[in-house]
């Protein structure tokens, strides 16, 4: 669990602008709301010695203000009895969770292995609740990058989100690294008409291509990002905001800028560029929102 921080915005942060850009991600709670609203993110990852990464991910989701989150672990029973850290996040198998049919969104591929068995969750994935958002990352980018008929069923997918770093992005266009990075723009864009997906190009100013060619470049964001973890600290964000109900394109690019904000937020505080830990984000980044909310309901009397 992070420690306590006082947190401070970096000079002329742009608190307007975000509110203006994302506009259902700032909007104030009604009063009447409960955790229903909010929305349930399954997380589906976490191999054996990869269980890290999933409760890295849901920890950020229940952060960010999903209203519950289930961690499904990619192993036959469950490794732990609870996440002590966080209790309130609930979990399973993942391969039970594939059976529920209260699920507002889901993230797959954080730790998730690419074994076959990993491959066949995949598969089972792209064939249940077809009808809520979907985003995948780290190793389910792998598995589709080795397997063309997995990719092919990913790209039907109605509401898929993918959050490649730079390798990954070359696995899935069948290139090499420096060639993505030397023309990051058409990279992203082959890959979101490829898979008729919102895409998320990470890296040093984030590029995020909706699946109608709209593209936005990220500038929040610093060095102290590049930590074990980070990646999926940004998978629970960003499936977060779809579990709460905001619309794809939106959700990726305001959870990439709200990660990246938190990092500029913790550099401002006196944590980070280095030593930074990926479970310090999502806290960050939690301050934040709230924040901004209450800076616009300020600004609106």
């Amino acid at each position: 669990m992070a420690m306590n921080v006082f947190y401070r915005l970096p000079e002329g942060f742009p608190l307007e602008e975000a509110v203006q850009r994302f506009p259902q991600i700032f909007r104030p709670r009604q009063v009447d709301s409960h955790k229903g609203t909010f929305g349930t993110l399954a997380v589906l990852g976490g191999a054996a010695g990869m269980s890290g990464a999933v409760v890295l991910a849901s920890s950020s989701a229940l952060m960010l203000g999903c209203g519950k989150v289930w961690a499904g672990f990619h192993q036959p029973v469950l490794p732990m009895p609870l996440i002590a850290a966080y209790p309130e996040i609930m979990l399973d198998t993942a391969s039970a969770l594939l059976k529920r049919t209260d699920l507002s969104a889901r993230v797959a591929g954080c730790g998730l292995g690419c074994a076959a068995e990993a491959a066949q969750l995949l598969r089972a994935v792209f064939q249940t609740a077809s009808d809520t958002p979907l985003l995948l990352d780290a190793d389910a980018l792998n598995l589709l990058a080795h397997d063309e008929a997995l990719a092919a069923e990913a790209a039907l997918y109605p509401q898929l989100v993918l959050t490649p770093h730079p390798a990954e992005a070359a696995r899935l266009l069948g290139t090499e690294t420096s060639v993505v990075q030397s023309d990051r723009e058409t990279a992203v864009r082959r890959l979101a008409e490829r898979f008729r997906a919102v895409v998320v190009l990470k890296g040093h100013r984030s590029l995020v291509c909706g699946c109608n060619g709209m593209l936005y470049e990220n500038l929040s964001g610093n060095a102290g990002l590049a930590t074990a973890g980070s990646g999926d600290v940004l998978s629970g964000i960003i499936g977060s905001l779809l579990a709460q109900g905001v619309e794809p394109f939106q959700a990726a690019c305001g959870g990439v800028w709200l990660h990246g904000a938190a990092a500029d937020v913790l550099r401002a505080s006196g944590v980070g560029e280095i030593g930074l830990l990926a479970g310090e984000i999502a806290p960050a980044a939690r301050w934040l929102r709230n924040r901004t909310i209450e800076n616009k309901l300020q600004l609106s009397v």
